[in-house]
């Protein structure tokens, strides 16, 4: 079919191709690979956190990785695609999430992968669930609790980026080497940033990480790829690390999930407004209503074959604004470029190979970040005396109790898993004290 001249709404607005209109194949590729660049470093820095700190092995490492941009490709496909009540229309991508990083460490010491995937298989489905609900789910978890949840999230995961700083580049290397490496990255991602050019703020997370591993390089201290075995595709295998459940650890995970429910809900509702959409009415909520129900969809089945929880990402929205391109058609091409490069191997054991430093800087950052959105989600509604109280009350319950396990002990294993976690102490904290304690009326 002869492609379509943009929208005569978009000629007039910010937009230049429409939600629904017909890109050309060469722009709908460039823009798509775009979007890919921009959040692609964020999907994969998840699984090298968590073989950084938990010892994975190279080759499940490599695999990670692999099941990580398969699952980008999959939900950044439904998203786009809205077939019946699955996905949201829009032009939005998915990518593995940092929310999940504490709760799937918490799993991995309790019983290892096997009940790290396995709590994520029977926790990804409430996302399903909820979808329909979505109006009355957002009453309870209010602005003021989701910023304190996530801002919980972002606090709690920054001191693990400093174990990947801390790992020498070398057995021969002083200690301080790996922060200078790290340093020099934040320095380059830093400078992309403050340029103010759009190429430079879209390139600058990669940038980063190419200049700390050329650093490293020529110190001597980039290691080889592991070996592969020999296949030119990634062999996806369902439940390749077993199965296993703890009732105890499911309240953590599924408290999780339904804040990044919510965050998903903000990041598409940005995304309608971009496109022109209203985000008001019956039209709208059945779009973040599919939207959610694919991002459990996608989940699932990532977990069930071995990759970490999914989520809508944000930063599709910085390259709509760039490019003035909102049409979901771009999203096609987007997921199959995330195909190809889950498909091969090579890629994933390429990207093992990022020396810890590296990855340790671009994940200070990155929580830093993540802290910095959920004190703008606190912001968003207004900080009086009663939100002060609740975000200090909730900030040192997060904080403190889970560092003192001995005060925990003898309760029952339910309760002990829910308070020796940061995010579900404190988010319970936030969730008890905004809803017994109400907003007074104007």
């Amino acid at each position: 079919m002869e492609d379509l001249p943009p929208s005569p709404v978009a000629s007039s607005s910010p937009i230049v191709y429409g939600l629904e209109d017909r890109v050309p194949p060469v722009t709908a590729l460039l823009v798509g690979t775009q979007h890919v660049a921009a959040m692609v470093v964020g999907t994969i820095t998840p699984p090298l956190l968590l073989a950084g700190a938990l010892k994975f092995a190279p080759a499940d490492t490599a695999y990670f990785i692999s099941l990580a941009l398969l699952s980008s490709a999959l939900g950044t496909f439904l998203q786009c695609r809205r077939r019946g009540p699955v996905g949201s229309g829009l032009l939005s991508v998915t990518g593995t999430s940092f929310a999940f990083i504490g709760v799937l460490t918490q799993a991995w010491h309790a019983g290892g992968l096997a009940l790290m995937f396995g709590l994520s298989c029977l926790a990804a489905p409430l996302q399903m669930f909820f979808s329909p609900l979505l109006r009355h789910v957002r009453r309870v978890f209010t602005p003021l609790v989701s910023g304190i949840v996530v801002l919980l999230i972002g606090v709690s995961l920054i001191p693990t980026a400093y174990f990947n700083l801390a790992a020498p580049l070398r057995p021969d290397a002083p200690p301080w080497l790996g922060l200078a490496v790290g340093a020099g990255v934040v320095v380059i991602v830093t400078v992309s940033q403050a340029i103010g050019r759009a190429w430079a703020r879209i390139a600058g997370i990669a940038l980063g990480v190419a200049g700390g591993v050329i650093v490293c390089a020529l110190l001597g201290a980039l290691p080889a790829p592991p070996a592969g075995d020999g296949s030119w595709f990634t062999p996806v295998r369902l439940l390749p690390h077993g199965f296993a459940f703890r009732w105890d650890l499911l309240l953590p995970f599924a408290f999780v999930y339904l804040v990044s429910m919510l965050e998903a809900i903000g990041d598409m509702t940005a995304t309608s407004q971009l496109s022109g959409l209203t985000t008001t009415g019956p039209e709208h909520w059945r779009r973040l209503s599919g939207g959610v129900l694919a991002d459990g969809l996608t989940s699932t089945v990532s977990a069930l074959f071995g990759g970490f929880p999914s989520a809508t990402y944000a930063q599709n929205n910085g390259v709509i604004q760039l490019t003035g391109v909102a049409s979901r058609r771009v999203g096609y091409y987007m997921a199959a470029l995330l195909a190809l490069l889950g498909i091969f191997p090579a890629v994933g054991r390429l990207i093992s190979v990022v020396p810890p430093p590296v990855i340790g800087a671009l994940a200070m950052m990155l929580f830093g970040l993540v802290a910095v959105s959920g004190i703008r989600l606190i912001l968003s509604e207004g900080l009086g005396q009663r939100e002060g109280l609740i975000v200090a009350l909730s900030l040192g319950v997060g904080l403190g109790l889970p560092t003192q396990p001995g005060m925990l002990a003898g309760l029952p294993a339910v309760v002990q898993s829910l308070l020796e976690s940061s995010i579900s102490a404190g988010g319970l904290t936030a969730l008890v004290l905004s809803f017994g304690w109400r907003k007074p009326a104007v």
